[in-house]
């Protein structure tokens, strides 16, 4: 009978230890999968964009979606809609979403400051992207625009005549107002052309660089000062709704127009000669850039503060090199 209770017992024992087995090796098991899952996650980006009204950004975000999935991540975008307040809850929505990283073209490089704050208190990290911010993040992926500017101004005054002989009226179609952006494409331009006592620059009205917008400013401009020589825009689009309306009241041949960033319709524009010049601004490479550089700062890469993605001027003499019908910016090249 005694015996009895020892084998009783030890078969207890000997049940109670293959049930913890048991439960431990599906504990490791789930272990395994949940380490697993985490390592199969994608990467989510998260991209708040200023505007998607121009086609300039339309391009950019493209270019920024096809990398992220060639770089096996996941892009989630948001359109700001040039609100700054809609910027604001769009990022908070994404980081509540659960974004890894965050790319974000700035409406304005202060009013965004709250985003930068809630990104940080939860570890995202901030990648800028055309337009810097005041706060410091990882990295600004852009072009230096009053560099842009400069060369746009440049070239005005030789199409004007020249360094010390230009003569001649501007009319000069603005960006968003308190843009970076339009500052330095502004301030670039300006550093050229005022050194030139014979020329006037008549500034017109922020047109946010849409078309149909510089249509409706520069038909009361051009009315207002029909002795117009040039028209500097701080895009292509507002430069060709400029041509729009010069075409319409018969002086496109008597007014030379320079924009900057490379859209195609502008440079074939120049290559039929309608159009003088545009500093080329590749939103494509932009786009690429921005991506491959957020995921590598998720891996822990360092940047400098600003990387440039370099520009370039497209005239008369090198306009056909640049066409290509199956894109609609200027692809920058090697």
């Amino acid at each position: 009978m005694k015996k009895n209770r020892i084998y009783a017992v030890l078969a207890m024992v000997l049940s109670l230890a293959l049930l913890i087995s048991g439960c431990g090796g599906q504990g490791g098991e789930k272990k395994e999968k949940s380490e697993g899952d985490a390592k199969d996650k994608k990467v989510v980006i998260g991209f708040s964009q200023c505007t998607l009204d121009s086609p300039f950004y339309v391009a950019l975000m493209d270019a920024a979606k096809a990398q992220a999935a060639a770089q096996g991540a996941e892009l989630v975008y948001v359109d700001a809609q040039n609100d700054i307040g809609k910027q604001n809850k769009d990022i908070q929505d994404l980081i509540t979403k659960g974004i890894d990283v965050l790319i974000l073209n700035p409406v304005n490089p202060s009013g965004v400051s709250p985003s930068l704050q809630a990104a940080k208190q939860n570890n995202i990290p901030v990648i800028t992207v055309d337009r810097p911010t005041d706060t410091p993040v990882a990295t600004f992926v852009g072009r230096d625009n009053k560099k842009m500017g400069e060369a746009a101004g440049q070239e005005a005054v030789k199409l004007l005549g020249g360094e010390g002989k230009a003569q001649g009226k501007i009319i000069e179609l603005q960006g968003d107002a308190g843009g970076k952006v339009m500052m330095d494409r502004r301030d670039g331009f300006h550093a050229a052309v005022d050194k030139e006592a014979g020329i006037k620059v008549v500034q017109g009205p922020y047109c946010n660089y849409v078309r149909s917008e510089a249509v409706k400013a520069f038909q009361d401009l051009l009315q207002a000062n029909p002795d117009v020589n040039l028209v500097y825009a701080h895009n292509d689009d507002m430069a060709l709704g400029a041509l729009q309306v010069l075409e319409q009241n018969k002086m496109a041949d008597k007014v030379k127009i320079v924009g900057i960033d490379g859209l195609m319709e502008a440079i074939k524009a120049i290559e039929g000669g309608k159009y003088n010049a545009t500093v080329l601004n590749d939103p494509a490479l932009l786009g690429k850039i921005v991506t491959d550089t957020a995921l590598g700062v998720l891996k822990g890469e360092k940047y400098p503060e600003f990387i440039d993605a370099g520009t370039g001027l497209i005239t008369k003499e090198n306009a056909a090199s640049y066409v290509n019908d199956k894109l609609v910016f200027a692809e920058t090249q090697k």
